[in-house]
């Protein structure tokens, strides 16, 4: 049985959209290799509709000169979860369907090695909510936004565990957590 690694930058108060504003912290190459440690154990992607729609244009041109994660996003196997995409144009993907957790729990059964997620919150909220999240990988950034798409809706209860935490030299804080119980 797999395990599904989340990975999220995030700001302090929790908000979760597309990290444009994480621009102006830089990118620690630490970051990176927590990154790619995250990644290491997954032979799969799963994400969501949206962050499938931001990730293709923006990775599938890209070589191992350009980003050296580029061979993992353009050669793994990736699930969409969607109730809308029927034809997926990047190499390697699959339509599951609208989000199921059982579709979910079957994929963690049938993928050889883990599952890596990046972004995509809604998928996330659910996964969490359903108790599927093996890994949670915060990069969380030294601002707050005010509004947007939260990680943990209010009223949300859930009991983590942290196993890394590291600061780095732009502000951010990385906290890798599993899931307890």
């Amino acid at each position: 049985m797999g395990a599904i690694a989340v990975h999220e930058f995030m700001s302090l108060d929790g908000v979760v959209d597309a990290p444009t504003w994480t621009a102006e912290y830089g990118f620690d190459p630490r970051m990176g290799e927590a990154i790619a440690s995250a990644m290491a154990a997954c032979n799969a992607i799963l994400l969501g509709r949206t962050t499938y729609a931001m990730f293709e244009p923006a990775w599938s041109n890209r070589t191992v000169e350009d980003d050296p994660g580029a061979p993992f996003f353009n050669d793994t196997t990736k699930y969409v979860v969607s109730g809308t995409l029927t034809d997926p144009t990047w190499q390697n993907s699959t339509v599951i369907g609208a989000y199921d957790r059982e579709t979910i729990r079957r994929l963690k059964d049938e993928v050889d090695g883990g599952l890596y997620v990046s972004g995509s919150p809604t998928l996330v909220r659910a996964m969490l909510a359903d108790g599927l999240v093996d890994d949670l990988h915060l990069f969380v950034y030294p601002l707050t936004r005010g509004g947007g798409p939260r990680l943990f809706p209010e009223n949300s209860t859930l009991k983590l565990s942290l196993a890394t935490s590291e600061a780095y030299d732009n502000g951010v804080a990385y906290l890798h957590y599993r899931a307890v119980g």
